[in-house]
């Protein structure tokens, strides 16, 4: 009878321990799902802004008072518990300061992240901070998009997929792109902000932009329509000229 009891009692704690483990597996992709989308805190007149987006993360600074652009950094990411660790591909402060790219680049950071209900404290801006939520992802745009061919009158060129690469990241209301070399960490540009995407027209509300602050404020409407999974977009450039875009998923 004590043996019996005894193996009941093994059996039992075998099957609680699995249980609880497959609870902490499904915490963990709730978790991973919770964070998806954007978020944002504000320090003074510094808007501090953080994209999750189909394993790519990508946080951003800017002076809304001032529209001057102060940095951004992102690259993939991995959430394991209440620890965030991001793989560099891109840093603006790096860059400028031309740290050796071997000392960052391909690199990963640490931070602790906890979630619950829109609210986030994380120490992803260097100090431990709580994060509103933003928006979440699931609009027809939302993921990492990669600039993979142009059209120029009937010609259409394309890119290939290589380290130097223009990518857009898309939450459900929000957008980046950056321009980037993923093994020298040269860094080209970047603007974002809010966007809306109805009716076949894409239009981009500009918050940031590093290569000429006198563009914050812009609106700029582009046509889009989606053909075979590729996103083409055409309009006219913050500069005024004419683009014709081809824009595919990025390539994991």
């Amino acid at each position: 009878m004590k043996r019996f009891i005894m193996i009941l009692l093994i059996c039992s704690g075998a099957g609680y321990a699995a249980n609880t483990a497959l609870a902490g597996e499904f915490a963990g992709e709730s978790r991973q799902a919770a964070i998806e989308g954007a978020w944002s805190y504000t320090d003074g007149d510094v808007e501090h802004t953080a994209v999750f987006v189909d394993g790519y993360f990508s946080h951003t600074t800017f002076d809304v008072k001032n529209k001057q652009f102060l940095g951004t950094r992102g690259g993939p990411y991995q959430l394991n518990g209440g620890s965030l660790t991001v793989v560099w591909q891109y840093d603006t402060d790096k860059a400028a300061r031309e740290v050796n790219p071997e000392e960052w680049v391909g690199k990963t950071g640490a931070f602790s992240i906890h979630s619950n209900d829109g609210v986030m404290h994380a120490d992803i801006s260097g100090k431990q901070a709580t994060w509103k939520q933003t928006d979440r992802n699931g609009a027809p745009l939302s993921g990492v998009w990669r600039m993979t061919g142009r059209k120029q009158g009937d010609n259409i060129s394309t890119t290939p997929l290589r380290e130097r690469r223009t990518l857009k990241i898309l939450t459900g209301n929000r957008f980046q792109w950056v321009a980037i070399n993923i093994q020298t960490g040269a860094f080209s540009g970047t603007g974002g902000g809010t966007y809306t995407y109805e009716n076949g027209k894409y239009t981009e509300n500009i918050e940031f932009f590093s290569r000429d602050n006198n563009r914050v404020g812009a609106s700029l409407e582009f046509d889009g329509v989606m053909q075979d999974g590729a996103w083409h977009h055409s309009g006219l450039s913050s500069a005024g000229n004419p683009i014709y875009e081809i824009w595919g998923k990025l390539e994991k």
